[in-house]
Formats: structure tokens, C-alpha cells, sequence
């Protein structure tokens, strides 16, 4: 009768035994880079892209905090961020310049330009706005450059493929 319950904790035993039995945990860190899974390798980022990352970055940041005026500071960071990373930006030719017809790649180009300088021009508005603590028109404005980065990336960026 005492052994029904030893019988029972055996196959526990056993199976912690087993646990300890298997190879080591790998150590601590960062994961492997590991390829695509169709083979491809991912493209290097431009320095246009590495700039649209940071600004992407601190808008999303941006969108958060420009409504709390207890925030108007880190807002005030996070524009100065996206304004710097847009001054560079205006600089850079979009990758998806080589994919217009080349009489029109100038053009394509000197409109990026454009959007981006008026881009620039309306961040200078929510620098404002923040400044005066007037966080209303701040998210207003914030609202309309969502827009305005949405309409630029159907116009100057490469349409991604899935």
C-alpha cells in the first residue's frame, strides 16, 4: 500500500531527470540574423529612408503627446527630431526616382523637394502653437501632417510588393 504513492511520483521523477538531461538553453542575447524567407535579402536602407525612419519615429511619438500640455516639451523635442530629419531629407532623391520616365525624374524630384520644404514650414506651425500652449491647434495641425506624410508616401515612395 505505501508504494501506490511512490509508484505515482515516478513518472514526475523521471521526467524532471529528463528536463535536466536535454542540451543547455542558448546563451543570452540577440537572435541570429536570419535571411528572408524567399531567399532575397532585405534591402540596405537609403540615407532618404533612414531619415523617414527617425521622422516616422517621432511622429508616432509626437501624435501621443501633443495633445497633454504637461508634455508640450517632449512634444516640443520630438518636432525639432522631425524637423531635422526633414531638413535632411529635402537633400536626398527618393529611390523611386529611377523608376520614373527620365524626362520627368527632375520634376519628380524638385516636387518631393517642395512637399518636403512645406512639410518643414508646417512643423515650424506646431513649434508655434506648442510655444503659445495652445495645444488644440497643435493636435490640428499634427492631424493634417499625418495626412499630408500619407499623400507624400503614395506620390514619392515605391509602391512596397507583397
Amino acid at each position: 500500500m505505501k508504494l501506490r504513492p511512490l509508484a505515482s511520483l515516478l513518472p514526475l521523477l523521471l521526467g524532471v531527470s529528463l528536463l535536466h538531461a536535454q542540451d543547455p538553453a542558448p546563451a543570452a542575447g540577440p537572435p541570429a540574423a536570419t535571411a528572408p524567407a524567399d531567399g532575397a535579402a532585405k534591402p540596405k536602407k537609403t540615407p532618404l529612408g533612414k531619415d523617414m525612419s527617425k521622422m516616422n519615429a517621432a511622429f508616432r511619438k509626437l501624435r501621443a503627446s501633443v495633445k497633454d500640455p504637461a508634455k508640450n516639451d517632449d512634444s516640443l523635442a520630438l518636432v525639432a527630431t522631425i524637423k531635422e530629419a526633414a531638413e535632411a531629407s529635402i537633400k536626398e532623391t527618393p529611390a523611386f526616382t529611377a523608376a520614373q520616365p527620365e524626362a520627368d525624374q527632375a520634376k519628380f524630384v524638385a516636387d518631393f523637394q517642395a512637399k518636403m520644404k512645406d512639410f518643414v514650414a508646417d512643423l515650424d506651425k506646431v513649434t508655434d502653437a506648442l510655444k503659445a500652449n495652445d495645444n488644440a491647434t497643435a493636435t490640428t495641425l499634427v492631424a493634417a501632417l499625418g495626412k499630408d506624410e500619407r499623400d507624400g508616401h503614395k506620390a514619392f515612395r515605391k509602391p512596397e510588393s507583397h
